[in-house]
C-alpha cells in the first residue's frame, strides 16, 4: 500500500489499543488522515483522544459497526485507502457472562465492515485479532501463524470466527484482508477491567487484588506502542491473505505481574487474594513472531520493566481519568462477577 497521503478508517478507535494507534499514526505521518468510528460502549472513551481532537487530520464519527447503513455511508463518503478494525468486545470474563454481545460485535460487525470495504474498493482491510484464537499451550512451545485455532472462551471463539470470515472474503471475493494476532497489551488508557490497570487502581486504594487460581497462568506482554508500530508495518507492507503474529517476548505469570505492580507501588503482598479460577482459563500463551520480524523488520522496542514502571506512573498521575471510567456499568459488572460470585 502507498505510504503517503493515506486516508485511514479506524473502527473502535476510542478504545485502549485503537486510541493509542491513532495517536501514534498522527504523530508519525503528517499527511495521513484518520476517521475514527466508534459506538462508544462502556470501554470506548473520547477522553482517550482529547489531545488530538483539534487536529484537522482527525475526525470522529459515532456509529455501531453492526449498522450496515451507517457503515456503508461512512465508508462511501470517506473513501478510505484502508480500514483497520480494532472494534471488538474483548473482556473474557464478560464473554462468559454474556456471549451473545461478543458474537454480534466481533463477527457480524466485522462482516459489515468487510462488505462496505468490498463495495467501495478499499485497498486494504486489517483485522486486529488475538493470540487467544490459538487456545492454550503447555509448558513449552509457541504459537506460530500455522498453529491450529482452538479457542476456549466465547470471546476467543468470536475472534476466531471473524478471522475465518476474513479468510473466506479474501478467497471468495479477493478482499485485500490481513489479520494480526497480538499477545497481551499494556500501557496508558487501558480500561481498568484488564489485569494491570485493574490491579493498579485497586492497590492505589489498598484494596485486595483477586488473582485467579494459583496465579500461574502465563501471558506474553507487549507495550501498546510496540503493537501500534507492528500494525503500521503490516498496513504498509503486509501481504493480503496473510496472518502476522505480534508478540512482546515477555512471558510472565499473573502472580509475577501482580508482584511487579506491588513492588512498583510500594504495596505489601498481603493484598493478594487467590480466588476461584474462571471457566476455560487458558494456562499459557506465547507468540512466535519470527514472521513479522523477518518479513517486515518489526520488533518490540519498549523494555518490559521500564514499560511497566511508566504504565504504573501514568495511572497514578491520571487518577481522574480512571475514576471517571470506574463507575456506572463498570461497577455493576464488578459487583456481579467478582463479589456475588465469590471472586473477591
Amino acid at each position: 500500500m502507498k505510504a503517503n497521503g493515506v486516508r485511514l478508517l479506524v473502527a473502535g478507535g476510542a478504545g485502549f489499543i485503537g486510541s493509542n494507534f491513532i495517536r501514534y499514526i498522527l504523530a508519525a505521518h503528517d499527511d495521513w488522515q484518520v476517521v475514527n468510528v466508534d459506538k462508544l460502549t462502556y470501554a470506548g472513551n473520547l477522553a482517550n483522544l482529547e489531545d488530538v481532537e483539534g487536529d484537522e487530520r482527525y475526525r470522529f464519527v459515532r456509529a455501531d459497526i453492526c449498522d450496515a447503513n451507517a457503515v456503508g455511508e461512512i465508508v462511501a463518503e470517506g473513501e478510505p485507502d484502508a480500514i483497520v478494525n480494532f472494534a471488538a468486545e474483548t473482556h473474557v470474563d464478560r464473554s462468559i457472562d454474556d456471549p451473545g454481545l461478543f458474537l454480534r460485535t466481533n463477527i457480524l460487525g466485522t462482516q459489515v465492515l468487510m462488505d462496505a470495504a468490498r463495495k467501495n474498493g478499499v485497498a486494504r482491510f486489517l483485522q486486529i485479532s488475538t493470540d487467544e484464537v490459538y487456545g492454550s499451550l503447555g509448558s513449552w512451545g509457541k504459537f506460530s501463524e500455522d498453529s491450529p485455532l482452538r479457542p476456549n472462551s466465547p470471546y476467543a471463539a468470536s475472534k476466531t470466527a471473524a478471522d475465518m470470515l476474513l479468510r473466506a472474503y479474501f478467497k471468495t471475493y479477493g478482499l485485500p484482508a490481513i489479520v494480526t494476532r497480538c499477545s497481551n497489551n499494556y500501557g496508558p488508557y487501558q480500561f481498568p477491567e484488564k489485569i494491570i490497570p485493574f490491579f493498579v487502581t485497586l492497590m492505589k486504594e489498598n484494596q485486595p487484588v483477586p488473582v485467579y487460581g494459583d496465579g500461574g497462568n502465563v501471558r506474553d506482554w507487549i507495550h501498546v506502542d510496540d503493537h501500534s508500530r507492528a500494525v503500521e508495518a503490516v498496513l504498509l507492507g503486509g501481504r493480503p491473505g496473510e496472518v502476522y503474529n505480534v508478540g512482546g517476548g515477555n512471558e510472565r505469570t499473573n502472580i509475577e505481574i501482580t508482584k511487579l505492580l506491588l513492588a512498583a507501588m510500594g504495596k505489601p503482598e498481603s493484598l493478594v487474594r487467590f480466588v476461584p479460577d474462571r471457566p476455560g482459563h487458558d494456562r499459557r500463551y506465547a507468540i512466535d513472531d519470527t514472521k513479522i520480524r523477518t518479513k517486515l523488520g518489526v520488533a518490540p522496542q519498549v523494555p518490559f520493566e521500564e514499560g511497566i514502571r511508566e504504565t504504573v506512573r501514568w495511572y497514578l498521575e491520571n487518577e481522574p481519568w480512571w475514576r471517571a471510567v470506574k463507575s456506572g456499568e463498570y461497577l455493576s459488572f464488578y459487583d456481579r462477577w467478582y463479589r456475588q460470585k465469590g471472586r473477591s
